[in-house]
C-alpha cells in the first residue's frame, strides 16, 4: 500500500536535506577508528571505506569518464560501480574520502534515476550501510526519514531487489507503515534500509517474517 497522503516536498527542501547529510556523515565518518574503515558493511563485498568511495563517485568522475567507466564494465552499472569504489577506495586516504563528503555538500548530483529525492536516498542509506553495520547509533532525523519513506513505490522496491510481498512495514517511531500482510516492526530507518533491499544485523526487527530481513550482508 503506498502513503497517497504524502506532502510534495520542494526540490530546495530536499536538497537542503541532502547537504546536512553529508556534512553530518562526514562528522561520523571523521570520528572512525583507522580499524572501522575496514570492517564490513551492509554492502555485500564492500568494506566502510568502500562504502564512502563510492558515495563520492558522482562528485569526483565527470559525464565523460562515467560513460567511460560504464563502457569499459561492457554497460554492467554494477559491475562498473563496484570497480570504481575498489580502486577509489585503494587509492585515496580516509581523510580524503571524508573531505570528498563534506567539501560536496551543495553538490548537485543526481542519480541516473529519480531524481534528487533519489539523491537523498542515496546519501542517507549508503550512510546507514556505514553506522549500521559498526554499530553507531545514528539516528538519521525525521524530516529525511519522511521524504524517503514517503516516497516508497513497488519499482523502487524491484529495482532495488527488495521483496516485501506478503508484510507490512510496521514503523515503531513513526508514524509510518507501508505494504499489507504479517507484521514487521523496526526504527523507521531501518525499514528504510529494507526498501532498499539490505538485511540487517539480528536483533533490529521484530515480527514472524523479520528473519527473511535478518543477516550479514546485502545486495549494493
Amino acid at each position: 500500500m503506498e502513503n497517497m497522503t504524502a506532502r510534495k516536498v520542494p526540490k530546495a527542501e530536499v536538497r537542503a536535506a541532502i547537504a546536512a547529510e553529508r556534512r553530518e556523515l562526514a562528522e561520523v565518518f571523521d570520528g572512525l577508528q583507522p580499524g572501522q574503515w575496514n570492517e564490513p558493511s551492509l554492502c555485500a563485498g564492500w568494506r566502510v571505506r568502500e562504502v564512502a568511495a563510492h558515495m563520492s563517485m558522482g562528485f569526483r568522475l565527470s559525464l565523460p569518464a562515467t560513460f567511460g567507466e560504464l563502457a569499459r564494465a561492457r554497460g554492467n552499472l554494477h559491475r562498473m560501480t563496484d570497480r570504481v569504489a575498489r580502486r577509489d577506495a585503494a587509492a585515496h586516504s580516509t581523510a580524503e574520502l571524508v573531505a570528498f563528503v563534506r567539501d560536496n555538500a551543495h553538490h548537485r548530483w543526481t542519480p541516473p534515476v529519480g531524481g534528487v529525492t533519489a539523491a537523498l536516498g542515496h546519501d542517507v542509506v549508503h550512510g546507514l550501510d556505514i553506522t549500521v553495520a559498526v554499530g553507531l547509533d545514528r539516528r538519521v532525523p525525521e524530516d529525511r526519514l519522511r521524504i524517503l519513506l514517503d516516497e516508497i513505490r513497488p519499482s523502487g522496491l524491484k529495482f532495488f531487489g527488495a521483496d516485501l510481498d506478503g508484510v507490512r512495514l510496521c514503523a515503531e517511531d513513526l508514524d509510518w507503515s507501508y505494504g499489507s500482510g504479517s507484521p514487521v516492526y523496526g526504527a523507521g530507518q531501518d525499514l528504510l534500509l529494507l526498501a532498499f533491499g539490505r538485511r540487517l544485523p539480528a536483533g533490529r526487527l521484530r515480527g514472524e517474517q523479520s528473519g527473511r530481513f535478518t543477516r550479514a550482508g546485502a545486495e549494493v
